[in-house]
């Protein structure tokens, strides 16, 4: 949700810029079932423009007709949508709609926190009802500084306030050892779903950003030197297609606490792998071949260089969400 967040800000900032208002939409309680969960935002503008989305796209309209007198009064105010008999999702959405404002100062220090990889929490004051206004509005807090999504001034809210919490990460993080064609197919659908990618290269073979659709970085560095900043928001995926290449890499990073480090090959592969990394480095904590998934990604049946980028990402998300992955209509109860 970090990277849904912080494609609001720049396009609130923006619209700010031009003189053109914004309000920010936030489900803040969700009673029964829905298609997204509380903590979901959208942005609308004043031009009838939206950023983000709260459902699969038959709310939208409605909270942006319904958002039309936070514009003419800035008063924010709480509305209610009960999908049960006309989206089929069995659930009733409360939302917060607030004036939103963000300044440069804002906006730069937010970048900083990203830029650190710092989580950060935003408090949502609210009341359950339906076109009720009230002292209500979004906070943000970062570990050393607070923000109103408004402005920048004090913080008063009523005590007697609901408060919807939300701890938000560090952007999603991929690190692709590898530049080669699958590599940027890869790199495509990762960043689809806002996540950060790096590509990581040698001077033996030279690339660019241009090469890598959706990429952040593209960076050479040989195995001996590469960067050790891998934290817990972050996967790696060796696709070099070269095994002593790879062996070198595992070597670098074998002291690296990962929970996800893909490897193309065959399980065969994989073995030798293993036995050559315990030969090079017998203090190895065994706990790291625990981290790595080779063959990368799901068995889906993937065959082309897209399909196969599809199947490594599906796994990490299984991963990183302790999810099995299995078809949803063998869910046998509902939830």
């Amino acid at each position: 949700m970090t990277h849904e967040l912080a494609n609001i800000f720049q396009k609130a900032r923006i619209n700010d810029q031009l003189g053109i208002k914004c309000v920010l939409a936030t489900v803040v309680h969700l009673e029964g079932s829905s298609y997204r969960k509380p903590g979901v935002r959208m942005l609308i503008c004043e031009n009838g423009s939206m950023t983000g989305a709260v459902s699969g796209g038959c709310v939208e309209n409605e909270i942006k007709r319904r958002a039309s007198s936070v514009f003419s009064d800035g008063s924010p105010k709480v509305i209610s949508y009960d999908g049960r008999y006309r989206l089929g999702c069995e659930g009733i959405l409360h939302i917060l709609i607030e004036p939103i404002r963000i300044s440069d100062a804002f906006l730069n220090y937010f970048e900083g926190v990203l830029k650190k990889r710092a989580v950060f929490k935003i408090d949502s004051y609210y009341e359950i009802g339906d076109e009720i206004t009230g002292h209500f509005g979004s906070t943000i807090h970062f570990e050393n500084r607070s923000f109103k999504l408004y402005n920048d001034s004090e913080i008063h809210h009523q005590d007697d306030l609901q408060i919807f919490s939300q701890n938000l990460n560090p952007l999603f993080r991929l690190m692709i050892i590898g530049a080669e064609h699958d590599a940027a197919k890869l790199c495509e659908t990762a960043s689809l779903l806002g996540w950060e990618v790096t590509i990581i290269t040698s001077a033996k073979n030279p690339k660019e950003l241009k090469d890598f659709p959706g990429a952040k970085f593209v960076k050479y560095q040989e195995p001996e030197l590469l960067e050790k900043n891998i934290d817990e928001y972050t996967a790696v995926v060796l696709m070099n297609h070269n095994y002593a290449l790879d062996l070198k890499y595992l070597l670098r990073l074998h002291q690296e606490k990962i929970r996800y480090l893909g490897v193309l090959g065959s399980a065969k592969r994989r073995e030798q792998l293993k036995n050559d990394l315990l030969n090079y480095a017998s203090n190895i904590d065994l706990d790291f071949f625990e981290s790595i998934y080779s063959p990368a990604g799901l068995n889906i049946g993937a065959i082309t260089p897209e399909e196969i980028g599809l199947s490594i990402v599906s796994e990490i998300l299984s991963v990183f969400r302790d999810k099995e992955a299995y078809s949803l209509r063998e869910i046998a109860k509902y939830n």
